[in-house]
């Protein structure tokens, strides 16, 4: 048990066939929250955990940190099996909620040095003036925690999550609610843990996000799991590109050499391409635009991103798909 902790395993999370039922009652009947997930997060990776509303990362999240009884299935955090070693489970992660709840009469450092009381960290072993300076805290470290900023709170929850030292940490929409700047500055902070060698698992709404910051991406709907990639595997999922050329005057019919090309009109004259990336190449559209003597006055062009592959993902059927760490 202890060899396993200490030798860092290939895989942060490994999660086979978890399944969560909740039984009927006289209010609803029985659902199924989670069904036959298998899903594997890499060690030192930035993992993101997407899904609609009601779509199980929840479940899933308060299944790892054993909030919530699976119905089936195994699940180990660090190499470590959460029914065999719970204990030593919950002490290789470190949950983050989405809600911030505190009180306010505490300050972040009495925050800190509690909560790794609870964890059964010595004393002599916390590193509460560290875990503030790595999120920025340093400053406020003795002030209560209702005089705190939104985005201070949710840093001091991050703190706190890390206060036993953990190699697994989830957040659960760490940016909801959060202006701009201090979503900026939330990122940065999670950016210099995962740098740190802290395997980073998130649910957000927030595609953009996930996109720009996770090098691993996984999508789950209605309980299961539709989709789990390096972020440019799943990607390129949708070879598609979309190209707008303005031209000096607003055309109103599309010249006849660009029809093998099944271009559009614009409300605006301009000419729109919806076309395979794998199949077409933009010089050969540009050439046609040439030899039509059509002078160009812009070019503007739409790459496939997260969320045109999120929503096609969710609106078909799921179909439940192997993960593999690789």
């Amino acid at each position: 048990m202890t060899d396993s902790y200490c030798k860092p395993p290939k895989l942060a999370v490994e999660i086979h066939g978890l399944t969560k039922i909740y039984a009927s009652s006289k209010k609803r009947p029985t659902v199924t929250a989670l069904e036959g997930i298998n899903l594997c997060v890499p060690r030192g990776s930035l993992f993101a955990l997407l899904g609609p509303n009601g779509a199980g990362k929840s479940t899933l999240i308060n299944t790892l940190g054993g909030l919530i009884t699976k119905s089936g299935g195994s699940v180990k955090i660090w190499g470590i099996d959460i029914d065999q070693y719970p204990r030593n489970a919950r002490s290789a992660i470190g949950i983050v909620p989405q809600e911030l709840n505190m009180d306010a009469f505490f300050t972040p450092r009495e925050y800190l040095d509690m909560q790794a009381g609870l964890y059964g960290v010595p004393p002599v072993d916390t590193k509460t003036d560290e875990i503030l300076d790595r999120v920025g805290l340093s400053s406020v470290a003795d002030s209560y925690a209702r005089t705190l900023s939104g985005g201070m709170r949710r840093r001091l929850l991050i703190a706190k999550a890390m206060v036993h030292d953990p190699p697994v940490l989830v957040l659960d929409e760490p940016t909801a609610g959060v202006d701009i700047e201090l979503r900026e500055q939330l990122w940065e902070n999670i950016r210099i843990l995962n740098r740190g060698g802290v395997t980073v698992l998130i649910t957000t709404h927030y595609l953009e996000e996930a996109e720009k910051l996770c090098d691993r991406i996984a999508i789950i709907h209605k309980g299961e799991l539709i989709a789990s990639e390096r972020k440019e595997t799943l990607l390129s999922r949708i070879d598609e590109k979309t190209l707008i050329i303005t031209t000096d005057h607003p055309l109103i019919e599309v010249p006849p050499n660009l029809l093998p090309f099944s271009p559009s009109l614009t409300e605006k004259g301009a000419v729109m391409f919806n076309y395979k990336k794998g199949l077409i190449q933009v010089d050969q559209i540009l050439e046609e635009f040439r030899k039509a003597q059509l002078p160009i006055a812009d070019i503007k062009s739409k790459e496939t991103n997260l969320g045109d592959i999120f929503l096609q993902l969710t609106q078909t059927s799921p179909n439940r798909e192997k993960d593999s760490a690789e």
